[in-house]
């Protein structure tokens, strides 16, 4: 088969890649900016000449032990997620690396640095020096594809999971790529059982974690992983760069710009973790000043424990952010003593991000802020955290979190004696099967008296899309059996559970009310309550659901109710009139702002 090239985006690069590497099982859980791997997978599992399982897992730690099974069984697999969805999978990370896998594992960790879509910068190279897991770092699209199948082929050599950790750049920028037949390894399932290694006890693990370091330093000299240089042409003489990932990328590309190629030795580190310890040393004999550049943490720079080393440990580079090229440009001509570039333009404040018109989180939410003006409102990752915006989020910490803080804050007001104000969790309907049960179990046994609402859109619509266990289908479409909420929820001890429609405000709003009733009785306890509505970026649920054409008369008294306290986008303000106006081509006709208004100058319009 000739080669072939196409323009790829990072993400359907690292796809195809792994289907090209034989890759038989793959797992993940949807998270910007990892999210496109899984699909790319999906999108080509037809390309594929050996038997491909591809999962949406309910979580990262499944993903990362459905992968991880299928490599001891000696069949190629991977698991993908993004930085803080490695630490849902830390517990079998961290074990993975002192007993290792037979057949080839790889888990994808997408880094998101800036961040623009996580609650943190976190630096999975750090995770994997701490976890004593190789990690690689690709600098473009190409280059992440290009490295798996080697990556595989380190993997199986030494038995062990390796990391490979594409940022948000490389993951979502687009490059040609050059595309070739998938392998045909034809292996067949071979699990040996091997208990001191597979159920290892503590009486065994002294000898495996030896064995990890004698790994951990034969792959630091492995050859095909080693720091590549481009050497200068001596004007900088004992002066060195040291980048890795996108960051080198960006240098090389910077160099160009300044014409200083080739002027000064450059490094890419393909390999962060676990460094050549020769490497080290021969940096320490030859240069005097080194440029350390790297995101988000000094790994590299850690490791290299160079006298004259220049980055982040002493402020040289910034702690924190992206290094774009204009801070790459700063930070370069400071070192090499060139014309100062002049300040980085700040960034331009668009827009604030708000929930779709005619969303349904909405509408719950305004019914929640509008029942309990006072109360705590605890709530998670996903597009509801914009809820924000309407006044009824007040915490958004981590993947489960609001249910337990909404516990916690309950535990925290109950000692005072005094009356406490309704807690009101919030939690999406592919979060509560991340990892909200076992917190809604945690309350319900420790008696903490709170609401629950269970935003089911029916989709992870944050990520796009995927598909939730309660709706029957699984990775590309395929069917499966749907694992419905209400019985979880009945199993977890929940004495009070309802389920509406948030688009009619006044069930949903009595329904509130009644919950806040059970919590504060004397044998009361969690209150669940299921806003159930389809995501309307659903075309099947836009087509479904009646739309309703409004009109706004002129009663309207300009309060900016609807615009504020509701925020819809379809609603604006005419500033010359005050009144409030309908945007009708984003307006998709819910009719929810209907209730909204206090002096009923929101209105159905009349057919023609």
């Amino acid at each position: 088969m000739d080669t072939q090239i196409q323009l790829l985006m990072g993400n359907e690069a690292i796809g195809r890649g792994l289907i090209e590497a034989g890759c038989q099982v793959a797992a993940a859980y949807p998270g910007t900016p990892s999210t496109e791997i899984l699909q790319a997978i999906i999108d080509r599992q037809n390309q594929a000449v050996e038997p491909l399982h591809v999962e949406w897992s309910v979580n990262e730690k499944i993903a990362f032990e459905v992968a991880l099974a299928a490599a001891y069984t000696g069949k190629r697999s991977v698991a993908v997620m993004k930085q803080v969805g490695l630490n849902v999978a830390a517990d079998p990370f961290m074990r993975t690396a002192y007993l290792g896998v037979k057949g080839g594992m790889l888990t994808i960790v997408a880094d998101d640095p800036g961040p623009h879509s996580s609650q943190n910068e976190q630096d999975t190279r750090l995770f994997c020096l701490q976890g004593r897991v190789p990690v690689i770092d690709p600098a473009s699209p190409a280059e992440a594809k290009a490295l798996i199948e080697p990556a595989y082929q380190l993997s199986e050599k030494y038995e062990l999971n390796i990391v490979l950790r594409p940022t948000t750049r490389i993951c979502h920028s687009r490059q040609n790529v050059s595309l070739a037949a998938p392998q045909i390894l034809e292996r067949r399932s071979a699990f040996e059982k091997n208990p001191t290694r597979w159920a290892a006890t503590p009486a065994f693990l002294p000898a495996l974690h030896r064995s990890l370091n004698e790994k951990l330093e034969k792959i630091a000299v492995e050859p095909d992983w080693q720091p590549r240089l481009t050497p200068g042409d001596t004007s900088q003489p004992r002066t060195a760069l040291v980048a890795s990932g996108i960051v080198y990328a960006n240098l090389v590309d910077l160099l160009d710009e300044l014409g200083l190629t080739g002027a000064v030795d450059l490094y890419q580190v393909l390999m962060p973790y676990p460094l050549n310890p020769e490497f080290c040393r021969e940096l320490r004999e030859k240069y005097d000043r080194i440029l350390v550049l790297e995101e988000t943490y000094p790994v590299i720079e850690l490791q290299l424990a160079h006298p004259g080393a220049r980055g982040k440990q002493d402020g040289t580079v910034p702690r924190e952010g992206e290094l774009t090229p204009d801070v790459i440009h700063q930070v370069l001509a400071a070192f090499l003593d060139l014309e100062h570039p002049g300040e980085i333009p700040g960034a331009r404040r668009g827009q604030r991000p708000s929930l779709c018109p005619g969303c349904p989180h909405r509408s719950a939410f305004y019914s929640i802020k509008k029942c309990f003006p006072k109360g705590i409102f605890p709530s998670d990752i996903g597009c509801y955290t914009l809820g924000m915006n309407l006044g009824a989020v007040s915490t958004v910490h981590c993947m489960g979190a609001c249910i337990s803080q909404g516990a916690g804050f309950y535990q925290s007001y109950r000692q005072d004696g005094a009356d406490f104000p309704t807690i009101v969790v919030t939690i999406g309907d592919s979060t509560f099967f991340h990892s909200g049960i076992p917190a809604l179990v945690n309350a319900v046994v420790q008696q903490a008296r709170i609401i629950v609402v269970i935003l089911d859109n029916a989709t992870t619509a944050m990520t796009g899309g995927q598909p939730v266990p309660h709706m029957g289908v699984a990775a590309g479409g395929r069917k499966t059996k749907a694992i419905a909420i209400e019985p979880l929820v009945k199993a977890s001890g929940v004495e009070f559970l309802e389920t509406c429609d948030p688009y009619n405000h006044e069930r949903f709003e009595t329904l509130l009310k009644q919950a806040n009733n059970h919590i504060r009785k004397n044998d009361g306890g969690v209150a669940v309550l299921i806003s159930r509505h389809g995501c309307i970026m659903d075309p099947a649920v836009r087509k479904a659901q009646e739309r309703t054409r409004i009109t706004i008369l002129d009663t309207c008294i300009g309060c900016e109710k609807c615009t504020g306290a509701f925020e819809c986008p379809a609603l604006t303000m005419d500033r010359e009139k005050e009144v409030a106006v309908v945007d009708q081509d984003r307006c998709i006709g819910c009719g929810t702002c209907i209730h909204v208004c206090p002096v009923g100058a929101i209105v159905k319009e009349d057919p023609a």
